[in-house]
């Protein structure tokens, strides 16, 4: 927080300061594994069984194995090393994305709602995703990779502090 000419201090945008679980990683290979490995499996099968086809579908195949390999192997440690996250007494703040990175910042004031959420692959590893809805249009500010531990405490902790700060969230 920094102090405004008026003298009401404002939220400035600052790297957050927490990394993620390393158990993200995985949860992201196995995103992308559910996600492209049927496509791969499907292009690869109709290349053996339909002979008249081939000259196409290896460009199906191909395509959809780099899509499998970058998924894999690149993109969730390109993700890791990005993702941050922080709860201040003031405000949210959280880095995301690998291609395109979402830098966010939230004052408690505009925080409505606080969610502690578990797909099924994240109850498998342990992990839960911290979801903070604020008064925003651009919507929740998602913390994905927190061990659940760490996210139910956060959450807890998050309700505490946007009861007792000043505002109506709107």
């Amino acid at each position: 927080m920094s102090q405004s000419v008026d003298g009401r201090s404002t939220l400035t945008l600052r790297p957050p300061k927490h990394r993620i679980e390393r158990r993200a990683i995985g949860w992201w290979m196995m995103q992308s594994l559910i996600m492209f490995g049927p496509i791969l499996a499907a292009s690869a099968t109709a290349y053996v069984l339909w002979e008249a086809a081939r000259p196409w579908l290896i460009v199906a195949v191909v395509a959809s194995a780099v899509l499998l390999l970058v998924g894999v192997l690149v993109e969730p440690l390109w993700r890791y090393r990005v993702h941050r996250w922080e709860i201040t007494d003031e405000a949210v703040y959280a880095l995301s994305g690998w291609l395109v990175r979402e830098w966010r910042a939230a004052p408690l004031s505009r925080v409505q709602t606080v969610d502690a959420v578990q797909g099924p692959v994240e109850q498998l590893l342990g992990l839960s995703t911290l979801r903070v809805t604020t008064a925003s249009s651009h919507g929740a500010i998602d913390i994905g990779g927190l061990d659940r531990h760490t996210a139910a405490r956060v959450a807890e902790k998050l309700t505490q502090i946007s009861q007792l700060t000043p505002g109506d969230a709107t």
